[in-house]
C-alpha cells in the first residue's frame, strides 16, 4: 500500500480508504489510485484484512448434497447473491443432514473463518441446540432450525400455503378428492406440503385419502401412480414435486389414461422443464431467486451490524396453470395393462 501511495501521490491513508470501499474520497483520487493498483498487480490480502477489521467477508453454507432443483437452486441463488455483494461463499455438503453432520460443518466453517453461516439443511431433525460462536449471525432457510435460538435469521418460501393452493385448484374444477404423492418423508419440505394438502381438503369437507410417499425422484412418482391404476375413483393429483408429477403422467398416459380428461395432476417447483413437456404441468413456481437475494441481504446486514428487526420472513410462491388440469370429466377410459 505504500508502494501504491508513492505510485498515485496520495498518502497511504488515502489508499486504504479506496481499498476499503470506504466514503470521503473523491472520484478523481479514487481513479488515480484504481490505477496504481492495476498497473502495480495489488492484490488485497484477506488473511491481514481480517486480523485488522475481524471481518472475512466470507459466509460460510451448509447443505445437503444432492442435485434436486430445490436445494441446487438455493444454493446457486446464494452464490450468486453473495458475489454480488463482495461475499465469498464456503460450501459444506453433509450427506444425510444429520445434527452431527451439521455440527461438525459448522465447525469446519467456523476454523476456516466465515462471518456468518446459512443452513439449507431440508432434512427433518427437529431442533438439536448446536454449538455455534457466539455472536456468529445464523440464517436458515424454511424455518428455525438445528441453532434453537432466538435471534436465528429465518427466510422461506411459504410451501404449507402453496400446497393448499394447488389442492384447491384441482378441488375448484369439481374432483371430489385429491391424492397425494409426497416426498421423502424425512425432509421438512414434505411434512409443510402435506400439512397444506390437508387443510385444503379438511376446509372443503372432501375425503383425505391416503398419502403415498415417494422420493422426490421420477421413478417413485411413476410406481405411485401405478398403484393406483386401477382406482376409478383417482381424478386428480397433487404431487410434491414436478419430477414425481412427470413420472406420474408418465404412467397414466402409458395404461391408456389421459392427463387431464381423466387425471389431472399438479406438481411442484416449475422446474424448466415442466412448461415444455407434452402435456405442460400445472405446478408452483418457487422464486427461488427472491429468497436467496433476501435471505443473503438480512444476513450480511446482520454481519455488517444492522440487524432486521423482523427474524422471519416468509415470501408466498405462485400457482402456474397449464394443461395437466381440467374439469372433472363424468367418462374415463379404460386402462390397459403395462
Amino acid at each position: 500500500m505504500m508502494d501504491i501511495a508513492r505510485h498515485a501521490g496520495v498518502s497511504q491513508k488515502t489508499v486504504s480508504r479506496v481499498v476499503n470501499g470506504e466514503a470521503h474520497v473523491s472520484p478523481d483520487v479514487k481513479a488515480k489510485v484504481q490505477q496504481s493498483i492495476d498497473e502495480l498487480g495489488f492484490r488485497p490480502n484477506a488473511a491481514a484484512r481480517a486480523l485488522v477489521t475481524q471481518r472475512f467477508k466470507r459466509i460460510g453454507m451448509v447443505t445437503i448434497g444432492t442435485t434436486l432443483f430445490g436445494p441446487s437452486s438455493i444454493l446457486s441463488g446464494v452464490e450468486a447473491a453473495a458475489k454480488s455483494a463482495g461475499y465469498f461463499l464456503s460450501v459444506v455438503r453433509t450427506s444425510d443432514g444429520t445434527p452431527a453432520q451439521i455440527q461438525q460443518a459448522i465447525d469446519q466453517l467456523v476454523t476456516q473463518g466465515v462471518d456468518g453461516i446459512i443452513l439449507s439443511e431440508p432434512i427433518d431433525v427437529g431442533h438439536p441446540v448446536m454449538d455455534v460462536p457466539a455472536g456468529l449471525p445464523v440464517l436458515s432457510f424454511d424455518q428455525p432450525s438445528s441453532i434453537a435460538r432466538d435471534h436465528e435469521l429465518v427466510v422461506g418460501l411459504d410451501e404449507s400455503a402453496a400446497a393448499r393452493s394447488a389442492t384447491e385448484h384441482l378441488l375448484a374444477l369439481g374432483h371430489e378428492t385429491v391424492w397425494h404423492i409426497a416426498g421423502d418423508e424425512n425432509w421438512a419440505a414434505t411434512r409443510r406440503r402435506v400439512q397444506g394438502w390437508q387443510e385444503a381438503l379438511s376446509d372443503a369437507g372432501a375425503a383425505e385419502p391416503a398419502i403415498i410417499y415417494g422420493d422426490w425422484s421420477p421413478a417413485s412418482g411413476y410406481a405411485a401412480a401405478q398403484s393406483l391404476l386401477n382406482r376409478p375413483d383417482v381424478t386428480a393429483i397433487f404431487a410434491a414435486n414436478d419430477t414425481m408429477a412427470v413420472g406420474a403422467m408418465r404412467a397414466f398416459q402409458l395404461a391408456g389414461l389421459r392427463v387431464p380428461a381423466d387425471v389431472s395432476i399438479v406438481g411442484f417447483d416449475d422446474s424448466p422443464e415442466s412448461a415444455f413437456l407434452h402435456t405442460p404441468l400445472t405446478t408452483i413456481r418457487q422464486d427461488f431467486d427472491e429468497v436467496t437475494r433476501l435471505a443473503v441481504h438480512r444476513l450480511i446486514r446482520t454481519i455488517e451490524g444492522h440487524p432486521p428487526t423482523t427474524l422471519h420472513r416468509s415470501v408466498p410462491a405462485q400457482l402456474i396453470i397449464r394443461e395437466s388440469t381440467a374439469r372433472r370429466s363424468t367418462e374415463r377410459h379404460h386402462i390397459r395393462s403395462i
